[in-house]
């Protein structure tokens, strides 16, 4: 068996397909917006959610730094769960690009409720307290394992955001298998959101690539910070061309890397060197041994059967199923899963 790495869905390799579809794009410079097949991508993208515009970003962490900066003015404030990817895994830029702090609130699985929202807004006459601004929501959620919000919650928020004024952010790493795993309707997050990031290099498997979807009057700048953060590219239809493959081709996929999540899931729960696993929602697993000082001998056993997962640091340990994991990989892993002694 090759060797089968789970340790996130970003490790995917272009399919035969989307290798042809970029071989063969037609491409100009994105810079003067001159590239035919970014315009195709970024319109089918705005068409999908109902929004105005989209703009093709390099990473995800660009597209919501970029969203944050449009959002807000420095000295201001954003709240956010304190598990959310924007304060924990985007080098503090919501500081270094933006100027803002973070009120962090103490969500559930890194998922908030609209009266936390309420909660932690600062009162706008008080000049000693920043400024409340933006609210940053992540679908699926990353450090929840995969959480998915029910969208009559993000209702509610979007109405307190509305009462007091503030923006409405979704950090949409993962939304694809949100959106497959609860049959939902794109155009559903685009009337309740000012501006969406959605990542095409993870679930969807393309080399690289998210995109910043909104309203005209928030997006008319994102060109211009999207340059001042470094993100202006050339002949980049390429990567578009994976992405526009990846939304007509590898949706359906995305159903199949949640069930195959649910039965490691299942299966974990039935071994008795496992001290506990989350709640499984779509492809993201964490889970804890029973004995944390077996952790070395466990994580050196995968790596002889030349399985590979992610160690989050205080016994929470995590696997991420992909397009890349294939129906032989999952049979193996579950059978060797079970043969593991600690």
């Amino acid at each position: 068996m090759k060797e089968i790495d789970l340790r996130s869905d970003t490790v995917t390799r272009p399919t035969k397909g989307m290798l042809q579809a970029m071989m063969t794009a037609e491409v100009g410079d994105d810079v003067y917006k001159e590239d035919p097949t970014i315009n195709a991508l970024e319109k089918k993208l705005a068409d999908m959610f109902g929004k105005d515009e989209a703009l093709f970003f390099p990473t995800g962490s660009m597209a919501n730094q970029a969203a944050i900066k449009l959002h807000t003015q420095p000295g201001e404030q954003l709240i956010c769960d304190k598990w959310a990817h924007v304060y924990n895994y985007e080098g503090g830029g919501v500081s270094f690009n933006s100027g803002v702090s973070c009120k962090l609130v103490d969500g559930v699985r890194g998922m908030i409720k609209a009266e936390q929202v309420e909660e932690s807004i600062n009162p706008p006459d008080f000049y000693h307290s920043p400024l409340t601004t933006l609210v940053c929501l992540e679908n699926t959620t990353n450090k929840g394992g995969g959480a998915c919000y029910d969208l009559e919650e993000i209702k509610k928020i979007r109405k307190v955001c509305d009462k007091h004024d503030l923006g409405l952010h979704l950090d949409g790493a993962r939304l694809f298998n949100a959106i497959v795993k609860n049959d939902e309707d794109p155009k559903d997050y685009g009337k309740l959101f000012d501006t969406i990031s959605v990542c095409l290099s993870k679930g969807l498997g393309i080399p690289m690539g998210s995109v910043l979807i909104g309203k005209s009057e928030l997006m008319k700048n994102a060109i211009r910070v999207r340059k001042v953060l470094g993100g202006g590219m050339r002949q980049v239809g390429f990567m578009a061309a994976a992405g526009i493959y990846a939304l007509d081709n590898h949706l359906e996929q995305l159903k199949k890397d949640n069930e195959r999540a649910s039965e490691i899931a299942e299966v974990l729960s039935s071994l008795h060197y496992i001290g506990k696993v989350e709640p499984v929602e779509t492809n993201i697993i964490i889970f804890y041994l029973k004995d944390a000082e077996n952790e070395k001998a466990f994580m050196d056993k995968l790596s002889e059967n030349n399985v590979r997962i992610s160690n989050m640091g205080q016994g929470k340990l995590r696997i991420v199923t992909h397009l890349d994991y294939s129906e032989e990989m999952h049979h193996y892993f579950l059978s060797m899963l079970q043969k593991i002694h600690l």
